[in-house]
């Protein structure tokens, strides 16, 4: 029996962050290593970087971000349960300390989430190809439900599952990123219903293929021997 036919998409992420990590990402794709982007809207480079991936033809979807930087939504008007004292996100681990806690206003990640697709298409003309988040921010309970209906409305079909079964016995990586890949791990299995129900399609592999700071490490496993993403 023949096997199914797989495409594999790899995506870089942080499109847009600065000048010197997208001029990597173009020429990750113009080698053929890396296939679609995600873009910042409020990243330090999001125009010129916009300016890239139309000049090259580079399918990309939207880097929604709700951790770091400055938001581009209502919030940067006034006081939002997304943002701390200066007006920033609250970081990484703080917004996830925030949604755990019951802090964050659901309506305002949905007015910020709609900004920034709405910047998208400002910046690119066109709507995204994918929606995913900044630091797995789409699959936290409760937001992923924001993400799944915004996505429904405004017609983008893909985002991104992060499912690896395993990551937690990775010992390639360090203990913090472990802990963090497996509580991604989980909540994107929760979030598989909220995707599923608003016609979402997701797959996704990465947290298994990660070195220090995220990135590719010639020292750790063959891609195919890191676990492996579940099929949705």
């Amino acid at each position: 029996m023949a096997r199914p036919r797989v495409r594999l998409v790899v995506t870089a992420d942080d499109f847009g962050y600065c000048p010197r990590r997208d001029e990597g990402i173009v020429e990750a794709f113009l080698a053929g290593a890396v296939t679609s982007v995600s873009l910042l809207v409020n990243g330090a480079a999001a125009e010129s970087a916009a300016e890239l991936a139309r000049r090259h033809r580079i399918p990309t979807g939207l880097h929604a971000n709700l951790s770091e930087g400055l938001p581009v939504g209502p919030a940067r008007h006034g006081v939002s349960s997304l943002l701390g004292p200066e007006g920033f996100f609250l970081g990484k681990m703080g917004f996830r300390k925030a949604v755990a806690a019951g802090d964050v206003i659901l309506t305002q990640v949905r007015e910020e989430l709609e900004a920034q697709l709405s910047r998208f298409r400002e910046l690119l003309g066109r709507d995204p190809t994918h929606v995913d988040g900044h630091q797995h921010v789409h699959v936290l309970p409760g937001v992923c439900q924001v993400f799944a209906e915004a996505l429904q409305t405004c017609g983008v079909s893909f985002t991104r599952l992060p499912l690896e079964r395993g990551v937690g016995g990775c010992a390639w990586l360090e203990a913090p990123a472990r802990s963090f890949a497996s509580a991604v791990e989980r909540d994107a299995r929760a979030a598989m219903g909220p995707f599923a129900h608003h016609g979402l399609r997701a797959g996704a592999a990465g947290p298994a293929c990660q070195g220090r700071g995220g990135a590719l490490c010639p020292r750790q496993p063959r891609l195919q021997e890191a676990p492996r993403g579940d099929p949705w």
